[in-house]
Parts: structure tokens; sequence; C-alpha cells
């Protein structure tokens, strides 16, 4: 099974947990940044798994990142803004077959969410979603990721990895 983990980072928090949810999938899967795979080059990947941060309430958008970029906030770590946003990646998506979910990374509370988001715009361009979207931790506005969030995100990729298999074996004439 082909798998990629598609994401938005930057601060860092995002990446990592793209990087844990591919290791959750195995060997097959890969995480990459926006930048490093072409939105129409989905057509032979089997699972598409996209996520990013959220910031004010929602998912980035480049407006959200420029401020960021042009008005660094004190104290705050350097941000990655080298590939696009997730909403400028799934605005290049065409048509696609196959499975995919969704994450994000948030702070704790009730600061919104972006990965239903992500599901949406996946599912309006023909993915099939097989898992609830989900959200995982980050203390604080930059980070660190909360204690265990790597690994419950490898767990979640465990789990997306059964659930394409079963996908794929009703799909099996």
């Amino acid at each position: 099974m082909k798998a990629v983990v598609v994401y938005e980072s930057v601060f860092g928090n995002t990446a990592q947990v793209a990087e844990a949810i591919a290791v959750g999938i195995g060997e097959e899967a890969v995480a990459v940044s926006t930048a490093e795979v072409e939105p129409d080059e989905l057509s032979d990947v089997d699972l598409v798994v996209a996520g990013g941060p959220v910031f004010a309430f929602q998912l980035s958008s480049d407006q959200m990142r420029a401020s960021i970029g042009n008005k660094p906030a004190p104290g705050a770590p350097p941000a990655n803004l080298s590939h696009p946003s997730m909403r400028t990646w799934l605005d290049g998506v065409n048509t696609a077959t196959g499975l995919c979910a969704a994450f994000d990374t948030q702070v704790r509370g009730p600061f919104g969410s972006g990965a239903p988001a992500i599901a949406k715009a996946l599912q309006a361009r023909g993915l099939r979603l097989i898992a609830s979207p989900e959200g995982f931790i980050v203390d604080g506005k930059y980070g660190p990721l909360r204690a265990g969030e790597l690994e419950r995100a490898q767990e979640w990729g465990a789990q997306l990895r059964r659930l394409a298999d079963a996908e794929r074996a009703q799909d099996q004439p």
C-alpha cells in the first residue's frame, strides 16, 4: 500500500507528528511537506493523510503565515514558511481516488481545529475518509508537543493502516 502523509509545519510540531504517523503506517509510507509533493500527483497513492497547524482557531492561511513571518512574536522560535500552507496545497488537489485521513496540531482548549476542514476538502476531491479527523496537542503556542503525542500519532498511523487494509480488502472482487 502506497501512503503519503502530507503536512504543513511552521514550528516543527506538525512535521514530527507526520513522521510518527508515517512510521505507524509502515515502510510504504512517507511524510512530506506540502512543497515536496504536487497536489496533482496523488493518482497512484492508496492513502493520503494530510495535516497542518491551527492558528487563530482554524487551519492556517497564507495571510496568517505572512503575519507570522513579517511580525514574529517576541520569544517565538524561527518559523519555517518555506512550503505552501495546507489550504493552498488542498486548493491544488484535483479529483483523486483512494482513501484519506486528516489531522492537525493544536493547543488544547476551545482554540479551534483544522483537521475537519482538511478532511472535508479531501472528500470533496473524491477521496474516502477512513477515520475521524484527529488532533494532536501542543503545549504552548509554539510547542513542544505534549508528552505522549508522538506515540499516539504512531498508534493512529497503525490504526489507519489497519482501516485502509480492511477497506482495500472489501474493494477486491
